[in-house]
C-alpha cells in the first residue's frame, strides 16, 4: 500500500515536562496552527493508559488538519489512539515487527545515526519504512540517552545513503534551520524550540519562516 508522503518540514516532538502548565495538547494546537507539519508524541514516563489518553486528546486537536500524529516507540498503542503511525529507534522494536504491528496503512519512522543503520534498514521490503530521523546533529539535553552528535557532515552522509527522506534532530533552533535544509534534510525535528517556549505559536512561526527562507 502506498502511503501519501508526509510533509516533514517542521516536525514537533512533544515533551510533557517541558510543556509545563501550558500542556502538550495546547502546545500541539498552537504549533500546528502556526505551521508544524508532523507531531510525534513522546513521553517515556507515561504509562500505556496515560499515553493513550494523551494521544486521543492530541488526535482531537489534529482532526481536520493534514498533520499526522506519530507515536514514539510504543507502536502497539497507535491503533488505540487513532494515530497515524509510529517511530522506533535502533534499540526499540525492530522495523519488521513494528511494521507487522502497524499494518500497511500506518507510517513508520526509524532513527538512524550511521550509514550502516541505513544499510540494515534497506534489507527490509520496500514500504517498510517511510522516513529516517537522523541525529543528534548537535548536542541535546532533551534526550539523555542520545548518541554522540554527528554534525552536519554525518547528516549529509546518512541522507546521501538513504532512499527515504531524512528529518534532522538534535540541538536544532531557528539559527540552524538553514544549515539543516542546505544539508539536504527533508525537515527539522525540534523539542525545546517549541515545547516550553513563552509563545509557542510565535516560536513555531519563526521556525517555519527560517525553513521556508532557506535555500537547498
Amino acid at each position: 500500500m502506498r502511503r501519501p508522503p508526509l510533509d516533514l518540514s517542521i516536525y514537533l516532538v512533544t515533551d510533557t515536562l517541558m510543556c509545563g502548565q501550558f500542556g502538550v495538547v495546547a502546545t500541539v494546537s498552537a504549533a500546528v496552527g502556526a505551521g508544524a507539519t508532523v507531531v510525534q508524541l513522546r513521553d517515556t514516563d507515561a504509562t500505556d493508559d496515560e499515553l493513550v489518553s494523551l494521544g486521543r486528546q492530541v488526535m482531537a486537536v489534529l482532526n481536520g488538519t493534514d498533520v499526522a500524529l506519530i507515536v514514539n516507540d510504543r507502536v502497539h498503542l497507535v491503533d488505540a489512539m487513532g494515530a497515524h503511525g509510529g517511530h522506533v529507534g535502533q534499540c526499540d522494536l525492530g522495523i519488521g515487527p513494528a511494521r507487522a504491528l502497524l499494518g500497511p496503512a500506518a507510517y513508520l519512522g526509524l532513527s538512524a545515526q550511521t550509514v550502516e543503520h541505513v544499510a540494515a534498514a534497506r534489507e527490509h521490503a520496500d514500504g517498510t519504512v517511510d522516513y529516517l530521523g537522523v541525529g543528534p546533529v548537535w548536542g541535546t539535553a532533551t534526550k539523555l540517552d542520545a548518541a554522540a552528535p554527528g554534525g552536519l557532515e554525518r547528516l549529509q552522509q546518512v541522507r546521501s545513503a538513504s532512499p527515504w527522506p531524512c528529518v534532522a534532530i538534535g540541538g536544532i533552533n531557528v539559527k540552524r534551520m538553514s544549515a539543516v535544509r542546505q544539508a539536504g534534510a527533508a525537515g527539522a525535528a525540534v523539542v525545546s524550540a517549541i515545547c516550553g517556549q513563552p509563545d509557542v505559536a510565535a516560536a513555531t512561526r519563526a521556525l517555519r519562516a527560517a525553513w521556508d527562507g532557506a535555500s537547498r
